[in-house]
């Protein structure tokens, strides 16, 4: 059943913006109040150390990654973006005074602000860069057939790719420990129903819907990633989680210290990740995935309902900014309006439709197969 705000089934958070539009899994208690608030309030009660607490527990991380790195080149390892998490992270790492490696992963979508943001880093940080650039006729063929087989998270095709060219680098250069921008009181919630990120299901959906035999993408088996997190024992951080953290607040820091410019919304540092959020989301999903990212702020008290609300108002994306962007990446993927009219027009189908159609020892050949870059 298709929901609208005017259905008589609709369902608004009382405390939030989540709602019944595009969530099978949302609920809510006697008060009106979703499922969400409750899973965070638990994430925060089990994830995050408050207060001097939190600042005793960062500087006694601060003291073994400083102590791990005597005799090495580096210190600890962060992948940047030119969004505010990493952006914030490399200068929490510059006043520490660690010896940090910055990598970013180049998928062909960079905004042109994303790479001053960056390039502000290094400068003014003094940190090394390292940027892996995607192999981009692999990386297009996998987005086209993420895009044939009508699923809604595409953007997994980055997002498990930067893990593992992260894992992969800190393990090449021995690196023991990375820096990781995920926390709970800006981007910890978020419906499973919107976002998939599988290995295996992107080898499915690839190997039915794709044109070409993977080489070079990275990609690293379940299996294997823990075997290699155990035998080069990794550390991954999440310094956010210790910190006091507001949004906000951080802006205004690397905005004055490194002349950060805002982007405009979550992740549109990427063009791809904008037009994706933007348009596909919305027009083909039914999905606002502002509402989730306004309500995580609810929940951690940087944010009221109020203010959500009228943010939610605004266009969700500019339409001048609109056309330029859907020239671009149409272009850029060979669509033709049409043809990708008739995309958004398709009905879409659940990831759980190709789950993973290779057979192990195929899969585990294949992984073998792409393991170096």
């Amino acid at each position: 059943m298709v929901l609208s705000k005017d259905d008589q089934n609709y369902r608004q958070c009382s405390l939030s913006v989540m709602d019944n539009i595009a969530d099978p899994d949302i609920t809510f208690d006697e008060q009106g109040i979703c499922n969400y608030y409750y899973e965070y309030l638990q994430a925060e009660k089990e994830l995050l150390i408050k207060g001097e607490a939190g600042i005793t527990r960062y500087q006694e991380i601060i003291n073994q990654i400083k102590a791990d790195g005597k005799g090495k080149k580096y210190d600890c390892i962060l992948g940047v973006s030119g969004g505010v998490d990493s952006t914030y992270l490399a200068y929490l790492a510059k006043e520490a005074g660690l010896r940090m490696l910055c990598v970013h992963f180049d998928n062909g979508w960079n905004s042109e602000l994303a790479v001053k943001n960056i390039q502000n880093i290094i400068q003014k940080l003094g940190f090394d860069l390292f940027t892996y650039v995607i192999d981009w006729t692999e990386f297009k063929d996998i987005q086209l057939a993420y895009f044939k087989a009508n699923v809604i998270d595409i953007e997994a095709a980055t997002d498990i790719a930067i893990a593992n060219v992260v894992n992969r680098i800190a393990t090449e250069k021995n690196i023991k420990h990375i820096w990781s921008g995920d926390n709970v009181v800006t981007e910890y919630t978020l419906p499973k129903a919107w976002t998939f990120k599988s290995s295996s299901n992107l080898l499915s959906i690839q190997k039915k819907f794709g044109k070409l035999k993977l080489k070079k993408y990275p990609l690293i088996h379940p299996i294997l990633r823990r075997i290699y997190a155990r035998t080069k024992k990794f550390e991954v951080w999440k310094p956010l989680n210790l910190l006091t953290y507001n949004k906000n607040a951080v802006k205004e820091i690397i905005q004055r210290e490194l002349n950060w410019v805002d982007y405009g919304g979550k992740h549109y540092e990427s063009v791809f990740t904008r037009f994706y959020q933007g348009y596909i989301l919305p027009s083909k999903f039914r999905v606002d995935k502002r509402k989730a990212h306004l309500s995580n702020l609810i929940f951690s008290g940087q944010m009221n309902k109020k203010q959500a609300m009228i943010e939610l108002d605004q266009p969700i994306y500019p339409a001048e900014l609109f056309r330029k962007d859907s020239d671009f990446v149409l272009k850029k993927l060979n669509f033709t309006k049409e043809s990708f009219n008739d995309y958004i027009k398709a009905a879409y189908n659940s990831h759980e439709t190709f789950g993973s159609s290779l057979k192990l020892m195929d899969e585990l050949k294949l992984y073998y197969s792409v393991y170096k870059f």
